[in-house]
């Protein structure tokens, strides 16, 4: 294994949360953000292992990831109900450098509340908190709740698609509304 896939093995296992709340907060689709990232994660295998690891590596694999939420967007058929994000991505991109070290536990906190939403049932958000947050991948997930892998997969796919079509804030509910997510 090369030092730059041990590299990306090491962040994805220390700092997945960490990446997933800067892209949520970024594009504020938990699903698109993590098929960006993950897509993202890919590129730094070919990229990481032709040119090196980058200073950055976290803000490179941010970066990459808005960029491909852009590539994502640009592509949508619908590109007049993404016009508004689209716009906001370019300006984040344009104006934004990511931090080196994302200092966002509060992103992170963001995140688990998002996914811990009263809109979802119960499971769902322990599921989607499992999977979103830490990582967890979705067959270990079913297993713990006993079901077919296929099925978990559907569920978090349902949450997550429930969570954009409420509208779903991204941010840390006031303390008196933990109580009902924790």
């Amino acid at each position: 294994m090369s030092t730059s896939e041990q590299m990306l093995q090491q962040i994805v296992r220390a700092d997945w949360s960490r990446l997933m709340s800067a892209v949520v907060r970024d594009i504020k689709d938990i699903e698109l953000a993590e098929d960006v990232l993950a897509d993202a994660l890919e590129s730094a295998l070919v990229h990481w292992g032709k040119h090196g690891v980058p200073e950055a590596p976290h803000g490179w694999l941010i970066r990459t990831a808005r960029r491909k939420a852009i590539d994502r967007i640009r592509r949508d058929q619908n590109f007049a109900a993404k016009q508004i994000e689209y716009a906001y991505l370019l300006e984040l991109d344009r104006i934004q450098e990511p931090e080196t070290e994302p200092a966002i536990a509060d992103e992170q906190l963001a995140l688990m509340f998002t996914c811990a939403h009263p809109a979802l049932n119960e499971a769902a958000r322990v599921a989607l908190v499992l999977q979103v947050v830490s990582g967890i991948p979705t067959a270990a997930i079913a297993k713990a709740f006993m079901v077919e892998e296929a099925a978990m997969a559907q569920r978090l796919v349902r949450a997550k698609r429930k969570i954009r079509g409420a509208g779903v804030p991204f941010l840390i509910p006031e303390p008196e509304l933990w109580d009902e997510r924790l």
